[in-house]
């Protein structure tokens, strides 16, 4: 697995559960999804670090 297959797993497990196909679009709904998740990652750390 590369460091890029890493990074994308989250958008391309979301995209496989809902039945889409993941380089679909240009990997712009993969894209969508990654970023909606790695948003509430970073969120969450930067809350837990100002707190």
């Amino acid at each position: 697995m590369t460091l890029a297959d890493l990074i994308l797993w989250p958008g391309t497990k979301i995209c496989d559960w809902l039945g889409v196909e993941p380089t679909s679009d240009s990997g712009l709904i993969r894209s969508m999804f990654n970023t909606f998740v790695y948003l509430i990652i970073f969120l969450i750390i930067a809350w837990i670090a100002v707190a």
